[in-house]
């Protein structure tokens, strides 16, 4: 399905990367004043061809216009320059300079010629967050806002181009329901300024949303494209993965999410945990065996209660006990002899490191018993390594690969392996799946249970609801730092969910914790 005068053309594009090709004679059209969908599981090449149309990396063949001229770009700031605007997924801003300093970074308004105007530059970036109903002090240090202020910051910085394409890579991964709302208004702003959007996300409601069209790919190649309406969601969830939803899809059985706790045995139990300003009173408990998922809103406290269990940050009050006994680990190194496992939300932070291989990534926290006298043991890393891409299906050239060339998906298969083989007793998995495609994601759960059926605990915090209704037996809330209800089958569904995230407890759900205390959402 061509555009006759597309604003984009990319015709036939392959690109290699060590030998191994990524991408094969891939096409991408794209209209002026279109909302283009670009979607494909993990290592479907989309990021590559992100990455070549801004001019981070070149193509090995095909063809690329823009505006009906041959396109070029040497860098991305060549391609801003040349009207071609990228927000990326993780975000690329720096911490220590002001709100306004980031949006004008590289071209701050000037007097005279050589003094920054930083009246002007301050006005300026008010006003261009305001578009976003983002009112902030602009002139305060980025790195002290939240990260879904960061990525509004990010997008504001990108639209402020003159851009005649402006692409959307995963913007909405670290924005609340209400951010996102405001994100897709920008968008259909931009449409109807003329503005193309090549947008990428994994939240198929927001495709349909707001998207004209839609392009697939597949294993570096492009497999089908069509008008957004004229595509059901499970045609083009089925077109991304080759095969039958149903071979991946697969939740737990009845006889699995009823089983009683009682069964099990207790292998966390946490009650009265207050951390810093955002956790006053959580409660939770994880059986041996058993995925609990923790819910709640942006700012609720999911991730310090996380950290807290992990010793990654310390506990203000509140008891937690592990394998029978009161615990009280002074750093994460003491929780992961104990046998826990924490996967962070940003994998590009605090999880991967970049320019180590595969082999190095996953069997970091491992290296310590690796090493005997001094010397490290390499064949028992190889055979350790080379069991775990079998066993959990990495998608690697080799074990020598750097990991920051695999999908996040696979990136994210490294993450889970790097605990899995510490052979832990509990893992915290906070937003596992976050910024990975459908087929990814359902892998990464079928994963989860499986090791969960070994005897393996498990927390896990997604912002995704349709996640942990899928994976979990058990679902504990947080309010403003309140654990406020816990839900077991059949009452893990959206509605309980959303009504305690909301209210503070849903008619279905029982309180945890502490007696009410006047805590918020109970009369």
């Amino acid at each position: 399905m061509a555009v006759s005068s597309p604003l984009l053309s990319m015709d036939g594009i392959t690109k290699s990367f060590g030998g191994v090709k990524v991408l094969h004679g891939a096409t991408l059209d794209i209209a002026p004043a279109e909302v283009m969908a670009l979607v494909g599981q993990n290592g479907a090449g989309k990021s590559t061809m992100i990455k070549i149309l801004n001019g981070a990396h070149s193509h090995d063949g095909g063809t690329i216009t823009f505006g009906g001229e041959p396109w070029q770009a040497g860098s991305p700031q060549q391609a801003q320059r040349q009207g071609v605007s990228t927000i990326f997924q993780e975000l690329n801003l720096i911490g220590y300079r002001s709100v306004a300093e980031n949006i004008y970074l590289g071209r701050e308004p000037k007097r005279g010629g050589l003094f920054i105007d930083w009246k002007a530059m301050n006005a300026g970036a008010r006003e261009l967050l305001a578009r976003f109903d983002v009112n902030i002090d602009v002139t305060q240090p980025l790195g002290g806002f939240p990260t879904a202020i960061q990525q509004m910051v990010a997008i504001a910085r990108a639209v402020s181009f003159k851009a005649r394409l402006v692409i959307m890579d995963e913007p909405t991964s670290s924005l609340d329901e209400a951010e996102v709302a405001v994100l897709l208004r920008t968008i259909r702003q931009l449409k109807g300024d003329g503005v193309s959007v090549l947008f990428v996300t994994h939240k198929l409601d927001e495709l349909y949303a707001v998207c004209d069209r839609v392009t697939i790919m597949r294993d570096g190649r492009t497999v089908a494209v069509s008008a957004m309406h004229a595509m059901p969601k499970l045609t083009l969830v089925t077109t991304m993965l080759g095969k039958a939803l149903a071979e991946v899809m697969a939740g737990p059985t009845a006889a699995e999410r009823d089983e009683a706790p009682s069964r099990r045995e207790k292998l966390l139990d946490v009650r009265s945990l207050a951390v810093g300003r955002r956790v006053t009173d959580a409660t939770l408990s994880i059986d041996k065996g058993e995925i609990v998922g923790l819910a709640g809103l942006l700012g609720s406290g999911r991730t310090e209660t996380a950290r807290a269990i992990f010793a990654a940050d310390r506990r203000a009050k509140g008891e937690i006990a592990f394998g029978g006994a009161n615990t009280d680990f002074r750093s994460p190194a003491e929780a992961i002899k104990a046998g826990m496992g924490f996967c962070s939300e940003d994998r590009k932070v605090e999880g991967i490191i970049p320019d180590m291989s595969v082999a190095d990534n996953l069997t970091l926290a491992l290296m310590p018993a690796l090493s005997r006298s001094g010397r490290f043991d390499l064949a028992e890393q190889r055979r350790i390594v080379e069991r775990f891409i079998k066993e959990i299906g990495i998608k690697c050239s080799s074990p020598d690969q750097k990991i920051r060339e695999l999908s996040g998906g696979n990136q994210q298969k490294v993450l889970l392996a790097r605990w899995l083989c510490m052979n832990p007793k509990l893992l915290i998995l906070d937003e596992p799946t976050r910024g990975i495609d459908v087929g990814a994601k359902a892998e990464i759960l079928n994963l989860i249970r499986r090791f969960s059926a070994d005897g393996l605990g498990v927390l896990v915090i997604s912002s995704e609801l349709e996640e942990i209704i899928e994976a979990a037996t058990r679902v504990f809330v947080l309010r403003d730092g309140l654990s406020v209800a816990e839900l077991r089958p059949p009452d893990i569904n959206e509605d309980s969910i959303m009504a305690a995230m909301a209210h503070g407890a849903s008619p279905a759900a029982e309180e945890v914790g502490t007696p009410d205390h006047g805590r918020p959402g109970h009369a």
